[in-house]
């Protein structure tokens, strides 16, 4: 993945202690606080993801079991049921009880505006607009009526051309950056 060096380093001097995991080659969750995802093309290392089971079971069961979770763009998507690109689908975490499909063109690209919503974990809902970008070739299918998204998109795509943030126990994933 790709992170922003301006968010790693606020994380840091609000006290955060940073732990990298590499979703390739760890077979276990470490002791977490809480976890942020950023971006990237988990698309491009499918079979990696997907043949790390332990990893997956291990993000599966610290997010159902409540760990406060952000994830950016690609860390939505490897939190998905799976990823499909071409004609290979992948298992992947499973935490977001959706899948992700790539398609051949954007499906969201430019700026975005963003409006909270009574499931916005962090804030009053309403009170600010956030603005952002995104570029994504993904879209995410399958998740069902009862879905809860913090945003309702004022510009941009983010899930569905109306919603971003898909709200899991306390998981917050968006496409917008």
């Amino acid at each position: 993945g790709f992170y922003y060096a301006d968010d790693l380093l606020a994380l840091e001097a609000a006290g955060a202690q940073l732990i990298p995991i590499d979703t390739l080659a760890d077979t276990r969750l470490p002791a977490l606080d809480g976890l942020f995802i950023g971006g990237g093309f988990p698309e491009m290392a499918l079979a990696g993801l997907e043949a790390n089971a332990s990893l997956r079971a291990d993000l599966r069961k610290a997010i159902a079991a409540g760990l406060p979770a952000y994830a950016e763009c690609g860390g939505l998507m490897y939190l998905a049921r799976s990823i499909r690109w071409h004609d290979r689908v992948a298992q992947m975490v499973g935490a977001i009880p959706g899948d992700a499909v790539m398609h051949e063109r954007p499906v969201g690209r430019g700026y975005v505006e963003l409006q909270e919503t009574a499931a916005m974990p962090w804030g009053a809902a309403g009170a600010s607009a956030l603005r952002g970008h995104e570029f994504h070739h993904s879209s995410l299918e399958n998740l069902g009526p009862g879905a809860t998204f913090a945003y309702r998109v004022q510009r941009g795509h983010g899930v569905d051309g109306q919603h971003d943030g898909v709200r899991v126990h306390n998981l917050l994933a968006s496409y917008a950056h």
